[in-house]
Parts: C-alpha cells; sequence; structure tokens
C-alpha cells in the first residue's frame, strides 16, 4: 500500500517548522529530508523518523516500526504524537543536527 498523498502534506506541514523540509520519493514512499540530511520516511501512511540518543531523550518513550523489510528500527510516530505540531518539529530538528556530522559526504563527480 502506498502513502496518500494527503497523508505526506499533512506530515510535511507538521514538520515545517524544523527547517528546510524535502520529501523525495523513494521505491514507491517518500524519504524526508531536513536541510538536505536524510532524517525520516514516510511509508504506508506511517511516519518513521531515524532513531538517534537526542530524538529518544525528547520523545521518551515511543514504540518503534520497520519502515520495510530490512530495516533497521525507527521511531514510529503517529495518532497524538503527529498532531504535536512543535514537538515532532523539534524532534526533526534534533534528528537533523545529530545526523548532519554522521551523514557522508556525497562524492563529487568527475567528467571523462
Amino acid at each position: 500500500m502506498a502513502t496518500n498523498k494527503t497523508t505526506l502534506e499533512y506530515i510535511l506541514d507538521q514538520i515545517s517548522s524544523a527547517g528546510d523540509i524535502t520529501a523525495k520519493k523513494k521505491f514507491g514512499e517518500y524519504g524526508i529530508y531536513c536541510n538536505n540530511v536524510f532524517v525520516a520516511l514516510i511509508c504506508d501512511d506511517l511516519f518513521f523518523v531515524k532513531p538517534t540518543t537526542a530524538g529518544q531523550e525528547l520523545i521518551g518513550e515511543c514504540e518503534y516500526g520497520i519502515p520495510y523489510p530490512n530495516a533497521k528500527p525507527h521511531l514510529l510516530i503517529g495518532g497524538e504524537e503527529l498532531e504535536h505540531h512543535q514537538l515532532i518539529s523539534e524532534l526533526i530538528r534534533v534528528t537533523y543536527h545529530e545526523l548532519q556530522y554522521s551523514a557522508k559526504p556525497k562524492a563529487k563527480r568527475t567528467k571523462k
């Protein structure tokens, strides 16, 4: 089951204050980027955030889920949590800050 466009737009609106938020279609679902750093996924109308120490401390007790086969567990944000615009925007912001330093820079292509 693919993600509904309405769900995508709602989640993007909820996290819009976290930074420069973009969604890129990935394998029929969506990868979510904050300031060009991959921070979350929307798969089957569910919102999965990459687990980080800062994110787990902020959100507290949270359900985990697997966004796709063989993936590592991610924070599964849904229900009432998803309605708290400021909380999930802050979750995306702290996740971005922790991941930005661990993100590998892309290798530059050389022309042949």
